[in-house]
């Protein structure tokens, strides 16, 4: 999947993100923390998918979402196979989105950087 999606890709992707957002909030597990979905990367062949999420809190509380979502898994794939028309229902596996830390990362990094800068 690291070929750059198309444009129609793009679209199912996006669809699929709406879908599964709009879902988690209507799931009841206990295990569901302050989540956010922040994209789907889909197959070209839509068998599987990769759903990014991101979630506050502990790690404790990651972990029990992280656990919590791959419970919810065929739920989300029957809301998807019942919302949309695209021709498969994708496998769903969900990953905690490495953006949110890599962007974490970097600001640390520059509010380090400018605090050298006031010292100088």
């Amino acid at each position: 999947m690291s070929h750059p999606p198309t444009p129609r890709m793009r679209k199912v992707n996006e669809l699929l993100r709406e879908v599964i957002a709009e879902e988690t909030t209507e799931l009841k597990d206990p295990g569901i923390g302050f989540l956010t979905i922040t994209g789907v990367e889909t197959a070209p062949d839509l068998r599987h998918a990769i759903v990014y999420y991101s979630v506050l809190g502990t790690d404790e509380e990651a972990a029990a979402t992280a656990a919590a979502l791959h419970r919810a898994g065929p739920r989300l794939q029957s809301a998807i196979s019942r919302q949309t028309r695209i021709k498969y229902t994708p496998v769903l596996e969900f990953r905690v989105d490495p953006s949110i830390e890599e962007g974490l990362k970097i600001d640390r990094l520059l509010h380090g950087l400018d605090r050298e800068g006031e010292k100088e």
